[in-house]
């Protein structure tokens, strides 16, 4: 894991930067440039630093599950083993269709978010691959009905 430095903070060019590259991961230097009223040499050094600094940390495609062939999605809670998080945390990370993981407080300890192709796939996860792990105490799982991924403005 790589060291952890103190966040550069960004000024308002930078974050209309960031707004336009989460809308548009493919937007040219030319457009982020003309876009955000800097030279393109501008644009392309404090995009580069974005991305040296962490603050972006790739692109990629947003993905329509169902259109995808993983027509059921579900939240599942866990509770874990008191300190297991980053032992769990790698397994959580191989299990198929894994789309988001977290450690959070209060009832359950993580949230994992699972795209399957259908309940039958999903069921199968969790009984067999999930609830098999040494350090999960236990499960819940809330099934997604609609899903809408959320973008900023653009």
């Amino acid at each position: 894991m790589a060291e952890q430095t103190a966040p550069r903070p960004l000024d308002a060019v930078d974050r209309d930067i960031l707004r336009l590259l989460q809308a548009d991961g493919r937007a040219s230097i030319r457009s982020v440039a003309d876009t955000v009223h800097v030279s393109r040499a501008n644009a392309y050094a404090r995009i580069n630093r974005l991305m040296e600094d962490g603050v972006i940390r790739g692109f990629g495609a947003r993905v329509d599950h169902e259109r995808a062939g993983q027509g059921a999605c579900a939240y599942i809670t866990l509770k874990i083993v008191q300190n297991s998080w980053r032992t769990i945390r790698e397994e959580l990370r191989q299990l198929p269709g894994a789309t988001h993981i977290a450690l959070v407080s209060g009832d359950f300890d993580v949230l994992l978010m699972i795209h399957a192709a259908d309940n039958r796939a999903l069921r199968e996860l969790v009984l067999t691959r999930l609830q098999s792990i040494p350090d999960v105490l236990s499960t819940r799982t809330l099934l997604v009905f609609e899903e809408e991924e959320l973008s900023p403005e653009g």
